[in-house]
């Protein structure tokens, strides 16, 4: 045998994703270089690592058993290389988050120091809608998640750091000059949500069902920047989170119609697995942002 951890960590990343093109844009590489990586690694065993069904790619049972092994290998490796670095006086390893669309707005302020200040750090920040995020977290492949609603499932520890606010939002200049409207207005205005599970939606959902309102459902939408276009453009009105649509109220393509009840509040929020036993970058991550974030709150969101 004469593989390569190269090898391995190819291979390792194509059983993770089923999926050559995938696996490469993953680690960078090009689809033929992750497929000479593989076939080079196959090369040294008498058994099947995949095959082909159709034009899907599937993992044999042996090919498995070799990724665990490829997996436990990778990872003394890189426990190998920390203590190396340790010793040298440097953090290293890689931080793996998944935020929530809304949170990307945020989220970089709390990392850029610490990033900055460990430059031998990597970063995975998966941004995606509210399930993906608790998805990510049940199976563990994160150390951190950033929502503004706490999941029901699974059980996580967490720490509160920024207040989020929604405000009602239509169009600039779309004519409500009163300082405050009824909740009933909604009953009158197009509305554009969210999809199903998104933080956004739920904290919607909520306010209409709290004060019974018969609403008009203009159009569902699956990203935060897609609502806000589609409220720039006249389409409709939505309740939107403030971090998200600064830029858009200072230049007054977006305004705020003030309803009774609003804005409604929830927090931000850093979460994790309960109990989770945090490697050296993740642990050095949370103290950080314990020992931080009020400046970091007052100097980037004080306002």
């Amino acid at each position: 045998m004469n593989y390569t951890l190269n090898q391995l960590q190819v291979f390792l990343k194509v059983t993770q994703t089923e999926s050559v093109t995938r696996a490469a844009e993953e680690l960078n590489l090009s689809q033929p270089a992750v497929s000479i990586q593989l076939r080079n690694l196959q090369d040294q065993f008498d058994i099947p690592l995949t095959e082909l069904v159709g034009r899907k790619l599937h993992i044999t049972e042996f090919g498995r058993e070799i990724a665990r092994s490829a997996d436990a290998i990778l990872q003394q490796v890189a426990s190998i290389n920390n203590k190396t670095s340790t010793y040298k006086g440097l953090l290293t390893g890689r931080l793996k988050l998944s935020v929530v669309s809304t949170g990307k707005y945020m989220m970089p302020y709390f990392l850029a120091p610490f990033m900055n200040k460990n430059a031998s750090l990597e970063l995975n920040m998966m941004v995606t809608n509210r399930s993906g995020v608790i998805a990510s977290l049940e199976d563990n492949a994160v150390d951190f998640a950033f929502v503004s609603i706490l999941p029901k499932a699974p059980a996580v520890d967490k720490m509160d750091l920024v207040e989020n606010k929604l405000f009602m939002v239509g169009k600039g200049g779309s004519g409500f000059k009163k300082s405050s409207y009824p909740k009933s207005i909604l009953k009158d205005l197009p509305l554009i949500f969210r999809e199903e599970g998104s933080g956004t939606r739920m904290e919607m959902d909520d306010f209409i069902r709290r004060n019974r309102l018969s609403v008009i459902r203009k159009m569902e939408l699956n990203s935060n920047e897609a609502v806000k276009q589609s409220v720039m453009a006249g389409l409709g009105y939505s309740i939107m989170p403030h971090i998200g649509i600064k830029n858009e109220l200072e230049n007054g393509s977006l305004q705020i119609i003030p309803v009774t009840g609003m804005p409604i509040r929830n927090t931000w929020r850093l979460i994790w697995l309960k109990g989770k036993q945090h490697g050296p970058v993740a642990a050095a991550f949370l103290e950080f942002i314990r020992k931080e974030k009020d400046e970091i709150i007052s100097r980037q969101f004080g306002s």
